[in-house]
């Protein structure tokens, strides 16, 4: 298919490298075939560059123009990968990883027949980052910086068909990256009719083959609900999910691209029944309200997270309040608390993981609530180190005239320790009520600045310490205590106030510099409306009777590599690792993850499918749902095997592009984007800690 008629007088004027275009495409098609199929890759690619000359070749003649090689350079493409690929979401990957190479140099096919770029008249090989729009640079993943690419390694990477060794940043190999351009979607396009119109390489592709491609931009709708020790509050979120393309990588996987809050809620005072039990009704009535005055309908919610915190976990109706909201609030609300997981969220709501990447330090940000103080180190962008202990303003409730109306075990015990007898209905002197906030900022300075050592912080943690591997050059505070360390003046009915002053003497003396965050109040709830998603990649397989959200399912990963996969040795890992877990294999729903278990060849998918029917013999007999995930991107691929070649044939999911580790619980959300990736939140569960 041309794109333009040949006696366009524009299409003469436009002038780029055909070969350099056709060696970029070739480069790409050798990397991927290196990175999935191994040993087959050489004579994969010896065919396909065969059969792609072959084909080019037969249009010689009635390729005139540069543009016509152009359309027929993309519109051959298919046919060629055709020769050593079935259709399936490897194919549909690869071709729409190439089409966006086509698509820079379409863009500045483009630009030169709008006049906006203006060639000279000698020859010369016009490349991607010649046009002003478009550039290629190196991509650091773990700075996420673009580094400048030298112009003769430019050439030297568009011209070589085999791998080249690109620099390390952060003790990690880049990548290339596009930048600049225009914002592709790789959605199919409309069909061309106008002369002046340059179209994109997916129209074309789309054109020859049918098949569903994803766009490059997936934005849902998620609410953050935190149940917190003193507040409960909400947030509605509008997530932006980007795919990550480049030359060398390509991933199915959807990224957080940009967040936008649509809606902050009302702060209550989380309602109680006693001590021990939350007011569920009253929860879920105040959360229909917030839905209405948002103007949200649950089934318009995608993804989120409720988040019952700090003290709260610990009440004896926590999972039924979660169960409650899940059910309630939209089509998939994770269930999700834990401290290690809450401490994560605050640091990502708080802006301060964001932050230490822009000014690539280390900041310690502390999330101080009513209940519990969640601790977390951002070192340049990720989350190092996660801790929490029982500190927090709601621990001892009084009241204007400090009468005692809530004792918390963490100052029953704290009280003992500092020969303190008072109950509930008692008149509290306010120098108590300070050395009482003094002894809790006390330990939690202590565990900011180290291990905890005195018998009070012991007793108060709730977690394990902190990793001081890495020095801490800021720290930060987020919260409800936080408003008050700030300078908010607001009084609540606890010793808020109090332990906001004793934290910010202690700083002082201690010299620990402080920073203010963008989000104090509303850190952990934003967490978890806009951080507490995952998604997974979208070569996924499921059996689509099957009922979403699945809810607290324990990972178990199976520790087999590909230099090491045999039939036997999955087996053999998969009964250790029930084993190890205290698991019978085919009674509970687990999630078996596998970092990179096989060389994704048709003759180790075959053999990867049977080996996990044989391995799996109790989960078949029982119809038990099978739950797969992998971390490189191969969902798809398994899921069609399984399906194709053994007895399991329904309750199957298969997914991918997940990192996940041992003691991780996952929740699975109903499929987005028309099946073709799902919502994952990965967590921890406390409920009912002493218990």
């Amino acid at each position: 298919m041309l794109i333009m008629p040949l006696d366009s007088n524009k299409e003469k004027n436009v002038k780029f490298n055909i070969a350099n275009t056709k060696w970029a495409i070739v480069g790409s098609v050798n990397a991927f075939f290196d990175k999935y199929y191994n040993e087959d890759s050489e004579k994969m690619m010896d065919t396909f560059a065969q059969h792609y000359d072959k084909l080019l070749q037969q249009h010689e003649k009635e390729d005139i123009t540069g543009l016509s090689r152009l359309n027929r350079l993309i519109s051959e493409f298919k046919p060629a990968l055709s020769s050593v690929l079935q259709p399936g979401e490897e194919f549909n990957g690869l071709c729409e990883a190439v089409s966006q190479i086509f698509n820079v140099i379409l863009e500045g096919v483009k630009l030169q027949m709008e006049n906006k770029i203006r060639r000279p008249n000698e020859e010369g090989p016009v490349m991607p980052g010649s046009d002003p729009s478009v550039k290629i640079s190196y991509f650091c993943t773990v700075c996420e910086h673009h580094f400048e690419i030298p112009e003769d390694m430019k050439e030297q990477l568009l011209n070589s068909s085999e791998k080249i060794e690109l620099p390390k940043h952060h003790e990690k190999e880049m990548e290339i990256r596009i930048i600049g351009g225009t914002k592709v979607s790789l959605a199919v396009e409309k069909d061309i009719e106008s002369e002046e119109e340059v179209g994109t390489a997916s129209s074309i592709l789309a054109k020859l083959t049918k098949f569903d491609d994803i766009g490059e931009y997936l934005i849902v709708l998620s609410v953050g609900i935190d149940i917190g020790s003193s507040t409960s509050h909400l947030v509605f979120s509008r997530l932006t999910l980007r795919r990550e393309r480049s030359f060398l990588n390509l991933s199915h996987r959807f990224f957080l691209h940009n967040r936008e809050i649509i809606y902050e809620g009302t702060i209550i005072d989380t309602p109680l029944l006693d001590r021990y039990t939350i007011d569920i009704d009253a929860v879920v009535k105040f959360c229909e309200e917030e839905y209405k005055k948002a103007g949200i309908e649950t089934e318009m919610v995608d993804t989120g997270a409720v988040i019952v915190t700090g003290e709260t976990a610990k009440k004896q109706n926590a999972a039924e309040i979660v169960r409650r909201l899940s059910s309630e609030s939209g089509k998939f609300v994770s269930a999700a608390a834990g401290p290690n997981f809450e401490s994560l969220l605050g640091a990502m709501g708080s802006g301060v993981v964001e932050l230490s990447n822009k000014n690539q330090q280390t900041i310690m940000n502390i999330d101080v609530g009513g209940g519990t103080s969640n601790i977390a180190i951002a070192s340049k962008g990720h989350v190092h180190s996660t801790s929490c202990i029982n500190v927090g303003g709601r621990l001892l409730g009084i009241d204007k005239n400090h009468m005692i109306w809530r004792i918390d075990e963490p100052s029953e015990f704290l009280m003992q320790e500092l020969n303190m007898k008072y109950k509930l209905g008692d008149i509290i002197p306010v120098e108590e009520v300070r050395t009482i906030s003094r002894e809790y900022a006390k330990a939690l300075i202590e565990v900011m600045r180290g291990p905890a050592k005195s018998e009070i912080a012991k007793k108060l943690m709730m977690t394990d310490d902190l990793d001081f591997s890495i020095p801490i050059d800021r720290y930060s505070f987020s919260g409800g205590v936080a408003e008050m360390i700030y300078g908010n003046d607001n009084v609540y009915d606890d010793i808020g106030k109090y332990l906001a002053e004793e934290i910010k003497i202690l700083m002082k003396e201690f010299d620990l510099p402080i920073i203010e965050p963008e989000n104090k109040i509303r850190a952990t709830v934003i967490g978890a409306g806009a951080f507490s998603l995952s998604v997974s990649g979208s070569t996924c397989y499921f059996d689509k009777s099957i009922e979403f959200p699945l809810e607290n399912i324990p990972v178990i990963p199976i520790n087999v590599r590909k230099d090491e996969f045999s039939p036997k040795k999955l087996k053999e890992e998969v009964n250790l690792a029930f084993k190890k877990h205290d698991m019978p294999e085919g009674e509970e729903l687990v999630a078996l993850y596998f970092k990179d278990p096989i060389h994704r060849s048709a003759h180790y998918l075959l053999e990867f499918a049977k080996a996990i029917e044989k391995a799996l013999p109790n989960s078949i007999a029982n119809n038990k749902m099978i739950i797969l995930i992998f971390e490189p991107d191969m969902g798809g691929s398994v899921g069609i095997s399984l399906r194709r070649e053994t007895t399991i044939q329904n309750n199957l999911i298969c997914m991918d592009e997940l990192f996940l580790d041992e003691g991780d619980w996952i929740d699975i959300g109903a499929p987005l984007y028309s099946g073709q990736a799902f919502p994952v939140t990965v967590k921890s569960l406390v409920f009912n800690k002493n218990e």
